[in-house]
């Protein structure tokens, strides 16, 4: 390591932990003119203000103290609501003693016994919801009161959902809260500590990175990588995979400790979009600069192969417009945000009400971009796939693969190329498929016939648990977060609906295979090291067997670090896909394939 890759990776070291501290560098004050700025209608704010009167004003110098007031906030907001809108509790024995007849629900009866309880919307809320009961003969005064009492309590239990703040609203309104009240080095000299993070992370990175490979011959180094305590599950991947979980685990579900963070890109942000940054624009532009800059490794690493070059170049360009900048200035242009290359079922919220109504509701280009969207479901995915194999979107396209192309490549070797773990890789990608296309099949139901739980099933729980299990858990968490523990391919072997169906394509009706020269093959095992995908590459060239599997993504590094020219990517007629070769000459010796001869 020499002086320039020394001082390189001191920077970079220092870049991520200045990165890491700048969460709590701020301060927060909350005052009435920002809560006034968010929120809901004018009861939610007004009972905000009221329950927020001793934190209205107050400095935290900790971002986690001034959330965990905002907390306790919402929670007496919410709880003030409930206790000033809910039914009585004894509204049933009121009006129950007025009934002449204690088996017949009179409306007028229990209007006038309960009127003076009641503020004019409650009283219209309860008769409009208990009509149903003047309509059914009860056996007994008994049987009355349980459905007067089970309606009772049901509309009490609607009440913070229906008036108060949701989940949802809460979690988003602490992350804008958040965001809004900090003040301090960041919100002041945000372009500076953005070169302190950021700049300095790249500048440390690359000094690290374009001296490795510069002075050595191209060609393909293992470098000791399995006795490396990064690329090998040692401490410091271990450690590396843990940052990454926890990044990932905050930035889906704890945003509202993310807001210093998010506002080093806010001024990139209105640059682009003329918005401020969201966690999710955090998100975008660290996933492009990473991908940006081990993209650089990748370039420098494959140097000698024009294949892996140009693979390389178009994952960084797909990456940098149609994910980053197109969607950004699509939104300052007033239009919906979209990212052309996203197909469903990875765009698996594609389908959803919300996002239809927006595409149609904008007119020429929002019904372009829904046609776009299914015409690469429908037309592009099984005929390129047929010319081209799923490497034309895995490989060459995918933000998803990108990422693992570029930032995960040092960590391809630990994929698990057991059996065992085939089998489990089946049949996981494709339950997730199952459940991707139950969801929407559910997904679209709904939307055209505006039944909400079609065969007693909510469509809005299956989409939240997918959302949860498959678009947050597994593709962000698990997809990436695990690369240092069990390779950088987690998520497009094991989950990725898309890749199961451009599989089934590539499987059964396509024109792309590796094809293998046995009499060739040494092995010396490099195209099984590193293929990321799980394959055992050396068994197939052994045997002079062309490879189809249908989780094989085409990244053709296998190829690539073949010392004899064993393997090769081919776009080829169908016929022949399968067949082995009549006769193998190398690993023992003359081998005449008899099956095939015969």
């Amino acid at each position: 390591m020499n002086v320039y890759q020394r001082t390189g990776l001191g920077l970079f070291i220092a870049a991520l932990l200045i990165f890491s501290s700048a969460i709590t560098w701020s301060q927060f004050t909350l005052t009435k003119e920002i809560a006034a700025e968010h929120g809901g209608g004018e009861l939610k704010k007004a009972t905000f203000d009221e329950a927020a009167t001793e934190l209205f004003g107050t400095p935290f110098s900790s971002n986690f103290s001034f959330v965990a007031s905002l907390d306790r906030t919402f929670e007496t907001a919410n709880q003030s609501i409930e206790q000033r809108y809910a039914f009585p509790t004894d509204l049933v024995d009121e009006f129950q003693n007025e009934l002449s007849d204690p088996t017949q629900y009179d409306l007028n009866e229990v209007r006038n016994a309960i009127s003076d309880q009641l503020s004019s919307d409650q009283l219209q809320s309860w008769i409009d919801n208990t009509a149903w009961m003047a309509d059914k003969d009860y056996s007994d005064a008994m049987a009355l009161r349980a459905d007067a009492q089970a309606k009772l309590d049901e509309l009490n239990a609607s009440v913070g959902n229906q008036l108060g703040f949701s989940d949802s609203e809460i979690k988003n309104l602490k992350f804008q809260l958040a965001k809004a009240s900090s003040h301090g080095f960041i919100t002041r000299k945000s372009g500076l500590a953005f070169l302190a993070t950021f700049g300095l992370a790249v500048i440390g990175a690359l000094l690290y990175i374009l001296p490795l490979y510069r002075n050595e011959p191209a060609g393909i180094k293992n470098h000791h990588i399995f006795f490396s305590a990064v690329m090998n599950r040692g401490w410091i991947g271990i450690a590396l995979g843990t940052w990454l979980i926890l990044l990932y685990i905050v930035l889906y579900w704890f945003p509202e400790f993310l807001t210093n963070w998010v506002l080093l890109v806010d001024p990139i942000s209105r640059a682009i979009s003329g918005n401020p940054a969201s966690q999710w624009f955090l998100y975008g532009c660290m996933y492009t600069v990473v991908m940006l800059v081990m993209g650089t490794r990748m370039l420098m690493k494959y140097r000698g192969n024009r294949y892996q070059i140009i693979r390389t170049l178009s994952v960084m360009f797909f990456q940098t417009a149609f994910a980053f900048l197109i969607p950004e200035i699509l939104v300052r242009l007033n239009q919906p945000y979209h990212d052309f290359k996203n197909i469903w079922p990875l765009d698996y919220d594609f389908f959803f009400s919300w996002h239809l109504d927006s595409l149609i509701e904008s007119g020429g280009l929002g019904i372009f971009m829904l046609v776009w969207g299914i015409a690469l479901i429908a037309i592009a995915v099984p005929v390129i796939t047929y010319f081209y194999g799923k490497r034309w979107y895995c490989s060459w396209v995918c933000g998803c693969g990108g990422l693992a192309e570029t930032l995960g490549d040092p960590f391809r070797q630990l994929s698990d190329k057991s059996l065992k773990a085939w089998k489990i890789e089946r049949w996981m990608i494709h339950c997730v498929l199952v459940f991707a296309v139950f969801m929407t099949g559910l997904t679209l139901y709904t939307y055209f016939s505006g039944n909400y739980s079609p065969f007693g099933i909510p469509t809005g729980g299956v989409q939240k648990t997918y959302g949860f299990l498959i678009g947050s858990a597994f593709a962000g968490v698990v997809g990436t977060g695990f690369y240092p523990l069990m390779g950088n391919r987690v998520w497009c072997r094991f989950g990725c609906p898309l890749a199961a169906y451009l599989g089934f394509v590539q499987r059964f009706k396509s024109r792309f295979r590796i094809t293998t020269n046995g009499g060739q093959c040494i092995s010396c095992g490099n195209c099984s090291t590193y293929c990321e995908m799980g394959i055992d590459v050396k068994w197939y060239a052994q045997r002079g067997q062309d490879i189809v599997r249908s989780s094989c993504v085409g990244c053709g590094v296998c190829s690539a670090v073949c010392p004899r020219g064993v393997l090769k990517l081919e776009n080829a007629p169908e016929a022949g896909r399968f067949d082995v070769a009549p006769i193998t000459i190398g690993n023992k010796s003359v081998e005449l394939n008899t099956e095939v001869l015969n």
